[in-house]
C-alpha cells in the first residue's frame, strides 16, 4: 500500500464523472485506488497478481493528474514502457517572486496556448503548466528535447530561438519514432 497526496481541486479529475476515470485506472492496472475529498490517495498495490511495473506507473499517472493532465493523457504512461512523467519547478529557474513565476508561466503557455501547443507538437510530448510547475509526458527521446526547450524559455531565450531548436531536433525524434536507437 502506498499513499500520495494530490491537490484537493484535482480530486474530481482523478475520480472522473461517476468514478469513470478512477475505474478506468483500476481496470487497466489491476490496482484498487481510494481517494478522499481532501486529496489523500491510497494505492492498494499489494494485491496478488499486480504487475510490479503497474504499481510504479500508477504513481506517475496519479502525479500527472495532480499536475494538471486529464486522466486519458496521464494514462498514456501505462500504454508504453518508454513513457514517463517529468516535472520541472519553475521557481528553481526564476526565483520565488510570484511576478517572475507568473511571467515564466505566460512565456511557457504563450498567447492563446500557442507556445505550449508548439512544444507538444514539435517535441512529441504532452505538457501541462500547473501552479509553480511544468510537467511533461513523453518518451526517453522526446522528454530531454522538450525539457531543454522549456529551460531555454525559463532562462529568457526568445521564442523563435526555442522554436528553431525544436525544429532542429525533429529528425532525431523521427528516427527514434521509427524504433532506431540514437
Amino acid at each position: 500500500m502506498r499513499e500520495i497526496r494530490i491537490p484537493a481541486e484535482r480530486v474530481g479529475a482523478l475520480v472522473g464523472k461517476g468514478g469513470a476515470s478512477k475505474k478506468m485506472l483500476e481496470e487497466r492496472t489491476g490496482i484498487k485506488i481510494d481517494v478522499d475529498t481532501e486529496g489523500e490517495v491510497i494505492i492498494h498495490d499489494e494485491a496478488e497478481g499486480v504487475e510490479p511495473i503497474n504499481a510504479l506507473k500508477i504513481l506517475d499517472v496519479i502525479r500527472a493528474v495532480a499536475r494538471g493532465f486529464n486522466p486519458e493523457k496521464a494514462a498514456k504512461i501505462l500504454d508504453d514502457d518508454d513513457m514517463f512523467l517529468q516535472t520541472i519547478d519553475i521557481k528553481e529557474a526564476v526565483g520565488d517572486r510570484q511576478s517572475q513565476v507568473e511571467r515564466a508561466r505566460g512565456r511557457l503557455i504563450g498567447r492563446n496556448g500557442r507556445t505550449r501547443e508548439l512544444i507538444e507538437e514539435l517535441a512529441d510530448v504532452y505538457m501541462s503548466v500547473y501552479g509553480n510547475t511544468v510537467s511533461l509526458i513523453g518518451n526517453s527521446i522526446s522528454l530531454p528535447v522538450a525539457k531543454t526547450a522549456i529551460e531555454m524559455l525559463l532562462h529568457g531565450s526568445e521564442h523563435s530561438t526555442v522554436y528553431h531548436y525544436l525544429e532542429s531536433q525533429r529528425p532525431r525524434l523521427r528516427i527514434a519514432e521509427m524504433g532506431f536507437e540514437i
